[in-house]
């Protein structure tokens, strides 16, 4: 009876730690998501860049944003590893997660864009960047910080 309550207890305190770390990871991404929609704007309002490669410029402050935040905020423990290979890690899930906010962005942005045709590809980037949220804790949290508990 005692090893069930302690495998209970353990396991109710792991699913705890994985919820704060996905509200954290999820805090993170807010901040970036802030600092990618300003970059993104910036870019095709300012600058009038082309929306791909605006969003792209944006995409890569973001995760550099949330790559340092998740190091030292989300998973500080992961600071006892090396920092290249794991921002390199880090990049990797995230160019993927820049391919999958580009599908995303590039399919849903004209049909949106009909119904408000200066800021629309914002609202496909919202649909985008909740889509790329649990594609990027996901995969970071099975490969990148595998090795925290």
């Amino acid at each position: 009876m005692t090893h069930l309550v302690s495998t209970f207890v353990a396991r109710a305190k792991s699913q705890r730690t994985e919820f704060l770390r996905f509200a954290k990871f999820a805090i993170v991404g807010t901040i970036g998501a802030v600092v990618d929609y300003s970059v993104l704007n910036l870019g095709v309002q300012v600058f009038t860049l082309p929306l791909l490669l605006a969003n792209a410029i944006s995409f890569t402050v973001a995760v550099l944003s949330n790559f340092t935040w998740n190091r030292l905020w989300t998973y500080p423990e992961s600071r006892s590893e090396p920092l290249l290979p794991q921002l390199g890690q880090f990049a990797l899930v995230n160019l993927a997660g820049l391919g999958i906010n580009e599908l995303i962005l590039f399919s849903l942005n004209p049909y949106v864009s009909r119904l408000w045709p200066r800021w629309g590809y914002n609202i496909s980037k919202a649909v985008a960047i909740g889509v790329v949220l649990f594609w990027n804790f996901g995969i970071n949290r099975i490969w990148t910080y595998r090795k925290i508990k």
